[in-house]
């Protein structure tokens, strides 16, 4: 499937995220990468998935002004919501500690939202995924910070760092998610364009 796939479109993924990328070539899909700087917003009146779908789109929507006939785009955003409430990247330490403090023997969910689009054709879906940590102390929460430095991950953290191999004590849906792209549901939609 992915051969047909990849000799009927360029693939395109749209983001500089080195671990969608890591995703993508694992189940040896060949893409190159396009990436935008414009700001991302959404309208206040949206929640979670819709969030996760609009992003998604949005940054469908920059990046395909000039897609060629054969061209597929793939975007995505992953957002981590914490009782409604959206945990954004954080912008300093203090932001990261107090994010994993929420995080800490609590349940939050992870979402991605996924747009695929060519010329003739636009899908977008997105994942959810719940996530629990089990009490993280300070020491555990400052240490992560300072080698791991999560300034980059909505809800300051990584699940393939070390913190989600010594904090997280259960995962209800897909991995890939919370990485930053499900990735069996997203080959599932890559078939509805061959």
């Amino acid at each position: 499937m992915l051969k047909k796939l990849s000799d009927q479109y360029n693939i395109i993924l749209g983001s500089a995220s080195p671990r969608r990328k890591e995703l993508l070539s694992d189940i040896g899909l060949i893409f190159s990468i396009q990436n935008t700087n414009k700001e991302e917003t959404f309208p206040s009146s949206l929640k979670e998935k819709e969030i996760a779908e609009f992003l998604a789109k949005q940054k469908s929507e920059f990046l395909s002004e000039n897609l060629k006939e054969n061209d597929l785009l793939i975007t995505a955003d992953t957002i981590v919501s914490f009782r409604n409430e959206l945990l954004n990247k954080p912008k300093n330490q203090e932001e990261a500690f107090n994010t994993l403090n929420k995080l800490s023997e609590n349940t939050h969910k992870v979402i991605t939202g996924v747009c695929l689009k060519s010329r003739k054709k636009e899908i977008v879906f997105s994942v959810t995924t719940m996530v629990t940590f089990r009490a993280l102390s300070d020491d555990e929460i400052h240490h992560y910070i300072n080698k791991y430095k999560p300034y980059d991950k909505a809800g300051a953290y990584g699940i393939q760092d070390w913190i989600g191999r010594i904090g997280i004590n259960n995962i209800n849906g897909s991995y890939t998610n919370v990485v930053g792209l499900p990735i069996s549901e997203l080959h599932q939609h890559l078939k509805l364009f061959i």
